[in-house]
């Protein structure tokens, strides 16, 4: 197939690019923005006869159409995210989470072509600490931030245009994703690429908020799977069982890395910091027979960190800038 990827130089996109490139014969053409998030090194060395990159933006309509007329299936990875930035400046959300998924799906329904569509688990809202209950395909939308939100709006978007038009199209909601290419202000590359330079890793509050982490290629496994094997109008939530809380992660990160479990410092906590997500991916298991190659969260953490210790050109410079912005909110 030609696929068109949105959002390809972002973190998950762009693994998901170079995963395709090695796993498969399809062809992939990304369509991204260039934001603060978005990074061509990201994207280097992929193969000219296989791979094209345009810069736009997935609300201009007039290129959108002119993409989706030349591919076969769209995956749209495109997003504003990251909770802190929501709550700073929350108009972007809506531009490109709403307004940018909107112009997609109109898109979609005149050259009628599959779409899948990448969504988060935040959507769901949060449990609490000591719930044996995780997130299914059912669990009602309860999202708490401006990023959350509107990544709500625009997973109930797609289920419209797919019941009202007929639009070709799937949706995934994913847990927390780490692994190479992720931007430094993100958790777990802020601590590794802290470490890296001498400074002590950050923790929110006092770090029993729980995520479900999942490697990025695993995601991008799974992405795959569904596009090629998915039941048209269906969600399918992608996760590795991977629950930790951010207290252990850190913990983890400084083992990994040859300094004592406990040289960190607190910071201010994130307003609404939500306490804990989990998936359940049983349907997604069950139905399309998929499985995590990163299962151990501790071999995926430290196949990250040895990226982050080989890429140093590739997330510096990010990184001042980025702590400037946290230590002016005190974190």
């Amino acid at each position: 197939m030609k696929i068109l990827v949105t959002g390809g130089a972002g973190f998950i996109g762009s693994n998901f690019v170079h995963y395709l490139i090695e796993h498969s014969d399809h062809t992939v053409t990304v369509l991204d923005k260039l934001t603060y998030a978005g990074n061509l090194a990201s994207l280097e060395g992929l193969p000219d006869n296989r791979f094209q990159f345009v810069k736009g933006d997935i609300c201009d309509a007039a290129l959108v159409d002119e993409l989706f007329a030349r591919h076969d299936a769209v995956v749209h990875y495109a997003a504003e995210s990251h909770n802190d930035n929501s709550l700073d400046d929350p108009r972007p959300f809506l531009d490109t989470n709403i307004v940018g998924t909107y112009t997609l799906l109109e898109a979609a329904r005149r050259h009628d072509i599959r779409l899948h569509h990448i969504s988060t688990d935040e959507v769901y809202g949060d449990l609490e600490l000591d719930d044996p209950q995780r997130f299914t395909e059912t669990t009602p939308y309860n999202p708490s931030s401006p990023y959350s939100s509107t990544k709500a709006g625009s997973d109930l978007l797609v289920r419209a245009w797919v019941r009202s038009f007929g639009v070709k199209a799937t949706l995934s909601n994913c847990s927390n994703n780490y692994g190479p290419y992720q931007h430094v202000e993100k958790f777990i590359p802020r601590q590794i690429t802290n470490v890296l330079l001498g400074e002590r890793p950050k923790l929110y509050g006092t770090g029993e908020n729980v995520r479900d982490w999942i490697h990025a290629n695993d995601h991008s496994s799974a992405v795959l799977t569904v596009l090629e094997r998915g039941r048209l109008g269906e969600t399918y939530l992608i996760g590795a069982d991977g629950e930790r809380n951010n207290k252990q992660v850190v913990e983890l990160i400084l083992r990994e890395m040859g300094q004592p479990a406990d040289a960190y410092d607190h910071v201010n906590d994130r307003p609404g910091h939500d306490l804990r997500y989990a998936i359940d991916p049983s349907k997604l298991r069950d139905e399309l027979g998929w499985r995590p190659a990163f299962a151990d969260f501790e071999a995926g953490l430290a196949d990250t960190i040895a990226w982050y210790r080989a890429n140093e050109a590739w997330w510096m410079p990010q990184k001042s800038a980025t702590e400037a912005r946290y230590q002016a909110q005190g974190q």
